[in-house]
């Protein structure tokens, strides 16, 4: 069973719990389904100025869908708040996609 038919149901049941709706934009994200992670991921984000790890996902995932100007601020978002938090390799992965996007 895929974790997107996992956490579909829980989010249908609670739509306002955002670690189930993370973790159902996560699993569409990791299963490739990135379409489908957007508006889950953008839900997360829009509920936490300071979550990091759904604006990375939601920025990655406008890139593959060529939206690079939606990604861009996202991803500088999450920049700041990877270096604020310290989380030093999410820092560098963003530093590095956002001088691709330059």
């Amino acid at each position: 069973m895929k974790k997107s038919e996992i956490f579909g149901p829980k989010v249908e049941a609670k739509p306002d719990n955002m670690l189930f709706r993370f973790s159902l934009g996560q699993a569409l994200y990791d299963e490739g389904a990135t379409e489908d992670a957007i508006p889950h991921l953008q839900r997360c984000a829009d509920s936490r100025e300071d979550w990091m790890l759904p604006r990375i996902l939601l920025g990655k995932a406008l890139l593959q869908h060529g939206h690079s100007e939606d990604a861009k601020p996202i991803l500088e978002h999450a920049l700041k708040l990877a270096v604020e938090q310290h989380h030093d390799d999410p820092a560098a992965e963003l530093r590095e996609i956002l001088s691709d996007l330059t």
